[in-house]
């Protein structure tokens, strides 16, 4: 990975709908350069997803980031259990307080509930500290 990619990096961070025809033009080089820099960030899982910053308040939708204490024998059973969850739209590996960071996306403070619950009886998992997201600012 060159300065070329890392620069690909923070535009699409900033924006991943940027036209690939603008990033060539602000990289000096060519679109097909761009495309190809791209599908090699991605088959290398440097890129994983592209994603929208949604305001789930205005959406009608309630969030938490969640973390996730664990037993470290079962770490990836239940990190592999909780990208099973629809409802699971982000997670991390941290330090810290938690283990696994979650974000959690529903449509009702009861749904919200009910997978904080499914998470806890995940085999492994010792605690769920959830905190309400009331509001996006970036």
């Amino acid at each position: 990975m060159d300065e070329k990619d890392l620069k690909i990096i923070e535009i699409l961070m900033r924006n991943a709908r940027t036209p690939k025809v603008r990033i060539a033009k602000e990289l000096g080089v060519t679109e097909t350069a761009v495309r190809k820099r791209i599908a090699k960030l991605e088959k290398e899982r440097i890129i994983l997803s592209y994603k929208a910053v949604v305001n789930y308040k205005s959406a009608g939708l309630i969030s938490s980031l969640t973390g996730v204490d664990v037993d470290a024998e079962k770490l990836w059973i239940v990190v592999n259990k909780l990208k099973e969850m629809d409802e699971v739209k982000s997670m991390w590996l941290t330090t810290g307080d938690h283990m696994i960071m979650l974000e959690v996306v529903v449509k009702s403070v009861d749904k919200l509930s009910e997978v904080h619950e499914r998470i806890a009886r995940i085999d492994g998992v010792k605690r769920v500290c959830p905190a309400v997201i009331l509001e996006v600012l970036k």
